[in-house]
């Protein structure tokens, strides 16, 4: 069977080599996506069984020794929303952007460690 058409052997070449360069690309990309890949923890037996667990524990990381600077200097909007601590005479804000990203801050206020959560 002979194609009539120039054009269309063009087009059908070039998607028999789109398909083949896709696939061994797949092929050879496959072992390395595999080996990097986060596995999924085993569920929990004690949990219920309509509880599904997204990440697994400590999958999102924490802000561990976060810098601060004056209120004034702070690159944050004035009605931004923040997590405020005080102890010892020492005051410090976390912004709840930074929060919805990490969830904890690892920090020190009034010489006792403590952790920000949101």
């Amino acid at each position: 069977m002979t194609l009539p058409d120039t054009s269309w052997r063009k087009l059908v070449a070039r998607v028999a080599l789109v398909s083949a360069v896709l696939t061994l690309a797949f092929v050879f990309a496959l072992p390395a996506l595999a080996q990097g890949r986060p596995r999924m923890p085993k569920p929990n037996p004690d949990l219920p069984d309509a509880f599904r667990q997204v990440l697994p524990r400590g999958r999102i990381a924490s802000v561990d020794r976060p810098r601060f600077v004056p209120a004034t200097e702070a690159d944050i909007p004035d009605d931004a929303w923040v997590l405020g601590v005080a102890e010892g005479g020492q005051a410090k804000a976390y912004s709840l952007n930074l929060l919805n990203h990490h969830e904890v801050v690892n920090d020190e206020i009034g010489g006792r460690p403590i952790a920000a959560v949101w």
